[in-house]
């Protein structure tokens, strides 16, 4: 198999620093139809699900990215007119719909940095040159930490450097009270139908990635709150708030625990302190939502990087999987007629926005205008013996090719999600440039288990990576990758690990590729968001002032003598997640050590919502990987 080259290259955006900007390639393949397919893919219009308003259930608001960043847009079911709502440099993903339909909420933040407001406009749209107001006056603006809004009550959460924030506003013009303060992480869980009591996820305890749950009820105008109950399993355990039955005075709210090993279902009445296990007989992992009468749930079940849909009764414990399109499916939600609405794609088809109706019927709810994303090749299972257990991981080749081939090992971000049979862009275009893929579930995966995503505890970054290196013996003891010309990639924390990977098994790597990587652990817990050291302090045993030789040994920073292979660094200016001054840091010391890197600066957050720039991202990355094993 031979790996295609571009025919022409312009020079990547120019920073003003000393560091070696990467080249951005005209087109990756020299004939038009491969590189339009691999580009229609991205370029093609896609759409999230419609979320609709309680009491006005034709109006509905999805994202999309059919102006070519992705957007807000409303859709009026009863004259099928869709509008856009935001037009932003860099975009908008966050959108809710108050019960009455009346206005829509996005959230405002400044050129991708998540730190903003929620903001309130007409359903129908502002007068030209107006700009939407604050949703919620006396709230601070911070990084989003839930939002439930009521038909008289809303509550929202926030997030600072001072910790967490949950206000109160009972509608009208008066200011948001503030009714919960901690310096822990601590998000807004659920709103009761009747709009009497609130759930409150938090980490009082100090373990973020394992939250308590308190329920408190919300008083009259004049009135404040007061704690109904508490809830927590324990250490090592979390409990997660999803949803208060629909129905007013029905007190039952759904959710997840892990008493098992894995997540599971819990139904509790706060009030009364009865609770039920809702034990159902299927592997893996699941979550749930009501049906509108509340007499059964909407189950989603995820095994082995698939997720398929049931219905559980909650009268007769009557399980009864659904009869979706194939695939893995995304989000679903349940119209009052029983109507289920829901995403589903495959690695070999892209998602589509469908409905079930109560009759059977299976139909495409929305088309998006203009071609549809050209398909892709279908991924393989392997488990892999490694030293923690056995490893999941998806395989996809180009059709026909025999091995050894050049092969990208593509790590997840999270580190707490899992790749899934489900369509990419991505992974499509690294196998029409001729590359095997590899996607590694490694332990801190969701999907397979309490034990296997808390595996990482106190030893984060080096205990993923033994796993991707048993999946990497096997590709190249299977015959399926050339040891000479395998590449490590990733985003987020998948961009972590790549670094860190290039530092600590220099010999198993010919090149390696981070998007918006952690790359100086220290510097980054210092400038991240908060929510993120919490999440930290809970993963690593501590602050890095506690457990100082954690974070050094977790640290891509630490093994940059070490690296051997070429590196490509992605980065955004404004991500507050994984902050540009520690990616500095790390490529000073690449330069220092004389190693051979190149770099990729954009200006947006953790990622770009715009197409055009994840079409530069892609090309450069592949043009990088194809340079390097030349």
């Amino acid at each position: 198999m031979t790996i295609d080259h571009p025919v022409a290259v312009q020079s990547g955006d120019q920073h003003p620093d000393r560091h070696p900007a990467a080249r951005v390639p005209d087109r990756l393949f020299p004939d038009d139809e491969r590189e339009q397919r691999w580009r229609a893919r991205f370029t093609a219009t896609r759409m999230s699900r419609p979320h609709w308003a309680r009491d006005a259930v034709d109006r509905s608001v999805y994202t999309s990215n059919a102006s070519g960043t992705t957007e807000v847009y409303t859709w009026d079911r009863a004259t099928d007119l869709h509008r856009q709502v935001t037009a932003r440099r860099s975009g908008t993903h966050s959108v809710m719909l108050p019960p009455d339909g009346q206005t829509l909420w996005w959230f405002d933040d400044t050129d991708g940095d998540e730190f903003g407001r929620w903001v309130c406009e007409p359903f129908a749209g502002l007068p030209d040159e107006a700009r939407p107001d604050a949703a919620i006056p006396g709230v601070e603006d911070g990084y989003p930490a839930g939002l439930e809004i009521g038909r008289s009550v809303t509550a929202v959460g926030t997030s600072t450097d001072e910790g967490s924030r949950i206000w109160l506003h009972r509608g009208g013009a008066g200011a948001a009270t503030m009714i919960y303060e901690h310096p822990e992480d601590a998000h807004v869980g659920a709103l009761s139908e009747d709009e009497t009591l609130l759930a409150i996820s938090h980490s009082e305890h100090g373990d973020s990635r394992h939250p308590a749950v308190r329920v408190v009820r919300i008083g009259g105008e004049d009135e404040g709150t007061t704690v109904v109950a508490e809830k927590s399993d324990g250490e090592g355990k979390g409990l997660t708030p999803l949803v208060f039955a629909p129905v007013a005075g029905d007190n039952r709210l759904l959710l997840l625990h892990e008493r098992r090993g894995r997540e599971e279902l819990l139904l509790w009445d706060p009030v009364t302190d009865v609770e039920t296990e809702l034990d159902l007989d299927l592997p893996g992992e699941l979550i749930a939502d009501f049906y509108p009468d509340a007499s059964a749930l909407l189950v989603w079940h995820t095994h082995a990087a698939r997720t398929r849909l049931y219905r559980y009764d909650l009268s007769t414990g009557e399980l009864t999987e659904l009869d979706v399109a194939p695939g893995c499916v995304g989000s679903a939600e349940i119209r009052p007629d029983g109507t289920v609405e829901y995403t589903c794609s495959s690695a070999a088809a892209p998602s589509t926005v469908r409905a079930l109706h109560p009759d059977g019927t299976d139909r495409e709810l929305l088309t998006p205008p203009g071609d549809r994303a050209p398909g892709s090749v279908a991924v393989q299972d392997v488990w892999v013996d490694g030293p923690g257990g056995r490893v999941h991981a998806l395989v996809a080749r180009p059709a026909d090719a025999t091995g050894p081939l050049p092969t990208v090992f593509s790590l997840h971000g999270g580190p707490h999600a899992a790749d899934e049979d489900r369509f990419s862009p991505v992974r499509a275009a690294w196998v029409d440039a001729g590359f095997a893929v590899v996607e590694v579930n490694y332990r801190g995966s969701t999907g397979y288990g309490s034990v296997w995503r808390d595996s990482i505890e106190g030893r984060p970054g080096l205990t993923e990576l033994a796993d991707v290196a048993a999946v990497h013996d096997w590709a190249v003891a299977e015959g399926l990758a050339d040891p000479e010309r395998t590449v490590v990639e990733g985003w987020s924390w998948g961009g972590y690990l790549a670094l860190l990977a290039a530092g600590t098994q220099p010999q198993r790597w010919a090149a390696a590729i981070g998007g918006v990587p952690v790359a100086d652990y220290l510097t980054a817990y210092a400038d991240e968001m908060e929510q993120l050291r919490a999440f930290d302090r809970a993963l690593f045993g501590g602050s890095p002032e506690q457990v100082p030789d954690t974070y050094r040994v977790a640290s891509p920073l630490t093994y940059v003598d070490q690296v051997r292979a070429p590196i490509l660094v992605l980065a955004g200016e404004n991500d507050p997640r994984c902050p540009i001054r520690q990616v500095d840091n790390y490529l000073d010391a690449l330069a220092a050590a004389g190693a051979r890197y190149e770099v990729s600066r954009f200006d947006a957050g953790h990622g770009s919502l715009v197409v055009d720039e994840t079409l530069r991202h892609i090309s450069t990355e592949i043009d990088f990987a194809r340079r390097m094993l030349s």
